[in-house]
């Protein structure tokens, strides 16, 4: 975020190339909504479910799920802002608050990654030890200094000056100053490089222990290998472009170039790596809950039931993928891994 209904140039004369983003800005935005809104919306339910049951990680995952959800609601919002030519229909007002919940969602959504990672490693690697100790207060209460923090660091959003309301620009890169530029530093260590380590450091911890199990099956072992890869490539694929042109954007403050070459050559990019990282919030529910074989087979029978007509009560004796985590606290037997993580 670095700026409000603004326009992104270096002079008067220097219009970054607003169509080249349109068709690949919009088909993203567009499936992004059509996958992400329904798969979020029925994670919410499989995971309020858990939450009932004081499942721990549920918390992280129903807060992961709402958060998402509030970030795909401004989606249609950008659709029509991209598709109108970077033309911003709406009050500099709703501006404000569509850019608020957009990037403060984005950065509570990789924090929330983070806190499922470590949540996994505790009960993985630390099982007997963490036996207890792993309450849902204080899952929630970590939630809400997330949210909180979050929130306050995005505040000044509010305070900014519209800028040029005659072009009704809403959220483009704008002038690089010295705060901004700390800002771009702090996004990319803050809330990109840091996490990246947490994910890094957590899955591998995983995955040494599992790959050192005895009672794992090779292929249960493939499984969860290939699982802590991908949450690693995911992280990667949708948030590495957005915080690298950040970096380079703040770097390039400090250096000396033609303001209005880099700024219109670096814009699209920019743009699309932005657009890029709406991915994860649609692949967050499948990556992390619907996963799940025991899941799955709770959705097809609520699918079953709907349409033979007959109820549907979800068991609360299932072991899908969230259960099990409360199920190994106080026990050693690495063996019921896969159930938890998988």
């Amino acid at each position: 975020m670095e700026g409000t209904m603004t326009v992104a140039t270096a002079g008067p004369n220097c219009t970054p190339p607003y169509s080249q983003d349109r068709v690949p800005l919009v088909a993203l935005y567009s499936l992004v909504t059509a996958v992400g809104l329904p798969a979020n919306l029925l994670t919410v339910y499989m995971t309020f479910l858990q939450v009932r049951r004081k499942n721990v990680l549920a918390i992280y995952l129903l807060s992961l799920s709402v958060c998402d959800l509030m970030y795909i609601c401004t989606l249609p919002l950008w659709t029509i802002y991209v598709a109108a030519g970077h033309q911003w229909p709406w009050t500099p007002g709703v501006c404000k608050v569509t850019g608020y919940v957009f990037f403060n969602n984005m950065y509570i959504s990789i924090f929330l990654l983070c806190c499922v990672s470590a949540d996994r490693y505790v009960a993985v690697v630390y099982a007997v030890e963490s036996r207890g100790m792993r309450k849902q207060k204080q899952a929630c209460a970590v939630t809400l200094v997330i949210v909180a923090v979050v929130a306050l660091g995005h505040f000044p959003v509010f305070t900014m000056e519209e800028g040029d309301l005659a072009r009704r620009r809403c959220f483009e890169p704008g002038q690089a100053t010295a705060v901004v530029t700390g800002f771009n530093y702090a996004r990319f260590v803050i809330g990109f490089l840091l996490p990246l380590c947490v994910l890094v450091f957590t899955n591998r911890g995983i995955l040494v222990n599992v790959q050192a199990s005895e009672g794992l099956k090779p292929w249960q072992k493939g499984k969860v290998r290939s699982l802590a890869l991908a949450i690693i490539a995911l992280f990667l694929v949708c948030f590495a472009p957005y915080h690298t042109i950040l970096l380079i954007r703040a770097i390039s403050f400090h250096a000396v170039v033609e303001e209005c070459h880099f700024e219109n050559s670096i814009y699209t990019p920019y743009t699309i790596s932005l657009g890029l990282s709406t991915v994860n919030s649609a692949m967050n529910p499948i990556l992390y809950v619907m996963a799940s074989d025991n899941v799955r087979q709770e959705m097809w029978r609520g699918l079953s039931s709907f349409r033979t007509g007959g109820s549907w009560r979800p068991r609360l004796t299932d072991s899908s993928q969230i259960s099990n985590y409360n199920s190994m606290e106080g026990a050693g037997n690495i063996t019921k891994v896969q159930n938890m993580i998988t």
